[in-house]
This record gives C-alpha cells, structure tokens and sequence, in this order.
C-alpha cells in the first residue's frame, strides 16, 4: 500500500509483514540488550523530544549506545519502527469498559459517558504525542491498540441502538471528530473541544431510537427530550412548564 509517509512507494504495514526467523548463528550476532520493545519505547521518547521530522535511525541507535545497523535487526525499515511507536502511543488511550462492569470506575455509566472518556482520553494522546496525528493519517492503524480502540468504539456504537445508515454515519462522525482533532489539539482550549463532543453526542441520541436515547440521557444525567429539569428550580418557584 502506498502511504503519506512514503509517497510513491509500495510497503507492506509492520503488522502484516512476516518476518523469517534469522539462523541461530546470526541470532548471536544480534547486539545484546535490545529488542523491540526497547527500540520502540526509545523511539516514542525521541519523536517526543524532536519530532516526527527531525527523527533518524541514526539519532535513535545514538540514544541507544548501538549503531544504526543494529536496529535492523528488529525491524526492516523506519517506517515499520514508526508504525510499532503509534500503536504504543495508542496504547496509551483510556478505552471505557463495557457497560455494567466496572462500576467503580464508572463502566456502568451510559453510553454518552463512556464516549465522552474515550474522546478526551484519545485527544491527550495527541496533546502528549504531536507525532501521532500525521502518523494516523500514514499509516494503516491495524496494530494491537488501534484494534483495541476500534473495538471499543463499535462496542459503544451498538449501545446507542442505531442501525444501518445510521449507524454507518454515527462511526464517520465520531471518527472524523476524533481524528480531525490531530490539526488543532494544541490551539483549540478543551472546552471547546467538549462543547463540541457534546454537540456531536446530542446529534447521535436525537438519531437513536427513543426509548436508547431516554436510558443514554438518564445515564448521563440529562432530561429527556421535551422534559423540563426541575432539579435547579430556586426554592419556592415552581418549575417552568415546557
């Protein structure tokens, strides 16, 4: 497939490339003390320190106290290390329990809730790593986490009750919500981004059918639709009438 990161050339992702098994006497040739992991936790901290342009084989095996050709030993390419760093990053966003598990930790909450914490969870890693917004956009995000976040997503996606086109348009709008957030997470003050959320939050309960979106509203502690709160009447004061 041809990427953003690569213009021009055909590459297989990380994920889905089959690597041989090197021969047992190469194997102990292998610089000891590395691994990928080790390789990929060095490169996360370096895009975080320089930047995605700035980032080099040559300046991660320096950090590393190896030279450059050790590191392909690991890995075939940059761009495979670059798509292991997203995918850790990833990893890094909080991914809501399904609901009625975790109470404590508010997995039982209604679907609105859930998604609220995996959208402002999803935009600190982007605010953390500057680096993953351009990455997301290049590469295919098939890794282990992005899977994760994907299934986490479609989980909260089903409990909205929406089916067929809508359903299809509820994942365009989160995701493009989501990953539309890459360009302006550091210009735009988090509580325009929740304002935001809930606007798009509010647009997918008024597609569900009524009797979800009543439950989601209960949940995160909204009226219903066309229902007055009384909550906040001033004492004395009868509540308005809708």
């Amino acid at each position: 497939m041809v990427t953003a990161a690569d213009p021009g050339e055909t590459r297989t992702s990380v994920w889905l490339a089959a690597r041989p098994a090197a021969p047992a006497r190469r194997r102990s040739e292998a610089p000891s003390g590395l691994d990928r992991d080790r390789i990929t936790a060095a490169t996360v901290r370096l895009l975080d320190a320089d930047g995605l342009a700035r980032f080099s084989m040559r300046r991660l095996a320096a950090g590393l106290g190896v030279t450059a050709m050790s590191l392909y030993w690991y890995v075939d390419t940059k761009q495979d290390l670059l798509e292991l760093a997203l995918d850790r990053a990833l990893g890094e966003v909080r991914l809501p329990t399904a609901a009625g598990e975790g109470a404590a930790e508010g997995g039982g909450a209604g679907w609105p809730v859930r998604l609220q914490t995996l959208a402002r969870s999803y935009r600190r890693v982007l605010a953390d790593h500057p680096w993953v917004a351009p990455l997301t956009a290049a590469y295919p995000n098939i890794g282990p986490h992005a899977r994760a976040f994907d299934a986490a997503l479609q989980r909260l996606l089903d409990a909205t009750g929406l089916v067929d086109a809508a359903r299809t348009g509820a994942h365009l709008a989160v995701s493009q919500f989501l990953h539309g957030c890459g360009g302006t997470v550091r210009r735009a003050p988090e509580g325009d981004f929740c304002l935001a959320l809930d606007v798009l939050i509010a647009g997918i309960e008024a597609k569900a059918p009524a009797g979800r979106a009543t439950t989601a509203q209960a949940a995160s502690g909204q009226p219903p639709a066309g229902r007055a709160s009384t909550a906040h009447a001033p004492a004395g004061q009868a509540p308005a009438r809708p």
